[in-house]
């Protein structure tokens, strides 16, 4: 886990993405500035986006084998942006993911185990079976369950890091939205609200270039979206997605910000998503050769690692150890949670009716059985022997 307090980023701001057309292209790999991070913490960068592609990998394997129920949703380029601005937070702040940012609940605590058991619905999952993929939140360790509707988490976090403010608590909140959810009606109002009460808010845009199938610019006329914090009046800042440390220095300056009571800072971030909006879709809306063009010139992980070595001192030897321990924390959460139950229909009910935690089936219609009897099913439904009536 990254350090209670990091040293704080001096480079130069984050390059500026040209327009995007309808087949996006490639951000060029601009040079990032080194911030104020340990090599301990530029080695902890690798890990926490190797974990995240590699525990991915095996939900797909685990999905493959009908293990995973539901739908999986992968991050395969965007690791970065999702490790790179969480890694900016400290341990009492508080982020809201949206299901491409497994890298981000991993820096912030959860673990490859918890993953795995969500989404294989297993009874000691962190919601017993009752939801799927990432959609599980823990205060104390940082990160609030994400709801599906795109943009909605902007005023929640509003309303949570209004909290922090009336509480003069030194905390801020991070929340994550995509490019689509940018032209919702709960987006406006969220980073409104939260610019008008300066809650200190982090709001990152993460711009891969598709809205499920929908390319940016056939969603949005604005040419780049980090323009759009000029009209609810707060900071915006761009930066390249695919640079993790890129990605780090932004965000730590917005979060340097809002702790000092400066508000809200709109971050847009480019980067690409190589799988579909999960993985049932086979994008087949994506023009020919973009995907492995990406994959061949701008994938982070791949970034960071020639950086790694050829520019900031770790050796082969250093980055293999790393990836041997992922291997190993990804087999051995692979092992534990296959051990694993379903669960009982029945807990559905815990956590949900407090006392008693598991009540009997159809408990609710204790004492009512006349009511039911008479009024629940009328005869004209047809769907069980009733009393023959004296009346045609």
């Amino acid at each position: 886990m990254p350090a209670a307090k990091r040293g704080e980023g001096r480079g130069k701001r984050g390059q500026r993405r040209r327009p995007a057309p309808a087949s996006i292209a490639a951000a060029p790999a601009v040079a990032s500035p080194v911030p104020g991070l340990s090599r301990e913490q530029l080695l902890d960068l690798y890990y926490w986006m190797r974990l995240t592609r590699t525990l991915e990998e095996r939900l797909v394997a685990l999905y493959r084998q009908t293990k995973v129920v539901g739908g999986l949703f992968r991050s395969l380029g965007q690791e970065a942006d999702s490790v790179g601005s969480a890694y900016a937070l400290e341990r009492r702040d508080i982020l809201s993911p949206l299901i491409r940012n497994l890298g981000s609940m991993l820096v912030k605590g959860a673990t490859p185990l918890e993953i795995l058991r969500q989404y294989m619905a297993k009874a000691d999952s962190p919601t017993r079976g009752r939801e799927l993929n990432i959609h599980f939140g823990d205060t104390d360790r940082g990160f609030i369950g994400q709801i599906s509707p795109l943009g909605d988490m902007v005023p929640v976090m509003a309303g949570v890091t209004l909290s922090f403010k009336m509480r003069r608590e030194d905390r801020v909140g991070l929340v994550y939205v995509g490019d689509g959810a940018t032209s919702t009606g709960a987006f406006h109002e969220g980073i409104n609200f939260a610019a008008v009460q300066r809650c200190p808010l982090v709001v990152i845009v993460e711009n891969n270039g598709y809205a499920y199938s929908t390319p940016t610019n056939r969603q949005t006329a604005a040419r780049q979206f980090v323009d759009k914090a000029l009209g609810y009046g707060v900071p915006g800042e761009s930066a390249d997605g695919n640079d993790v440390l890129a990605v780090y220095d932004v965000t730590k300056r917005a979060v340097d910000r809002a702790r000092r009571g400066q508000g809200v800072t709109l971050i847009e971030l480019t980067t690409y998503r190589r799988k579909g909006h999960a993985e049932h879709d086979n994008q087949s809306y994506v023009p020919p050769g973009e995907i492995e063009r990406w994959e061949r010139e701008n994938d982070p992980i791949t970034r960071y690692h020639d950086r790694l070595t050829s520019e900031l001192g770790f050796d082969a030897a250093e980055i293999e150890a790393t990836d041997d321990r992922v291997r190993r924390v990804v087999d051995e959460a692979t092992d534990e949670a296959e051990r694993s139950g379903a669960p009982e229909a029945l807990d559905a009910l815990v956590g949900v009716y407090a006392d008693p935690a598991v009540q009997p089936p159809l408990w609710f219609r204790e004492g009512a059985a006349g009511v039911v009897d008479v009024h629940e099913r009328p005869e004209g439904w047809g769907t069980y022997s009733a009393p023959a009536s004296d009346t045609v």
